[in-house]
């Protein structure tokens, strides 16, 4: 992935933050104190964001910046489609239910870890007394 392909995805990801808050690039543009051209620039990726224009995006749409950047693989490794698809939904949820989602989500992942360990100790070979 090189520049110009980041570009076009931070763009991408702040075009579809912009309609999903039902803002015009204007709209946009005022909050953050660009004209709509330098909006559009920066959906088509034409134009790079620097980090304190992020960060008032990020503001606009109540997210942390992260979310901008999310679906960009990291370092280590690439985040994986499910993963980018649930963090842009995650992003679109109010803040006063999320709580309980991710209490779900924790509760799941534990229970699976435990299930895992009670097969484990089940396909392990019985010590003869």
């Amino acid at each position: 992935m090189d520049e110009q392909d980041i570009d076009d995805r931070v763009g991408a990801r702040i075009k579809e933050l912009r309609k999903a808050a039902g803002l015009s690039q204007t709209e946009l543009g005022r909050r953050i104190g660009v004209t709509f051209q330098q909006v559009q620039k920066y959906e088509n990726g034409g134009n790079r964001v620097s980090a304190s224009k992020l960060w008032l995006i990020a503001r606009c749409f109540g997210v942390h910046a992260s979310a901008i950047l999310a679906d960009l693989p990291g370092p280590s490794e690439p985040a994986t489609e499910n993963t980018q698809r649930l963090l842009a939904a995650w992003q679109l949820i109010p803040e006063n239910q999320r709580e309980p989602l991710l209490d779900l989500v924790e509760s799941m992942a534990v229970h699976k870890r435990l299930r895992g360990r009670q097969r484990a100790v089940q396909s392990e070979p019985k010590v003869q007394d």
